[in-house]
């Protein structure tokens, strides 16, 4: 079982995050390690929980809804429940991420058309400048 098990430095090596961020998914409910006094050992079930929330986060959910999610593993119906609840918050959070991605698209043309506009008020200016004027 030893093999199976890694201490929290073993934990932000392989996953990328610091051992603060553990600690706080630790706070609010989302992983479970084992106490040894103040040694926390991370089992493979943490790891998968662990890389579910990394992606979760990812995707933009919330804490709550990741451990919300989360908590649905265990009820019994081979996870048909966590399963549909979470195509529910992963359609929510699609349908968003599309909304800014047209907002952000619809900012990106107003920003190159107004930097063109930018661009020929600046040419006209220094043709302006360069133009001999009848005194």
């Amino acid at each position: 079982m030893a093999e199976h098990i890694m201490t929290i430095r073993q934990m932000c090596a392989t996953f990328g995050v610091t051992a603060r961020t553990l600690r706080f998914y630790e706070a609010k409910e989302l992983l479970f390690p084992i106490r040894e006094g103040q040694k926390r050992l991370f089992t493979k079930r943490d790891r998968a929980r662990l890389k579910l929330i990394l992606r979760g986060k990812r995707f933009g959910f919330t804490l709550e809804e990741i451990r919300q999610l989360l908590e649905l593993y265990n009820i019994g119906d081979a996870q048909e429940t966590q399963l549909s609840a979470t195509m529910d918050v992963a359609q929510k959070r699609l349908a968003e991420l599309q909304q800014r991605r047209a907002e952000i698209e619809a900012a990106i043309t107003d920003l190159q058309e107004q930097m063109q506009w930018g661009e020929r008020m600046l040419a006209q200016i220094k043709h302006k400048s360069t133009t001999p004027t009848a005194q």
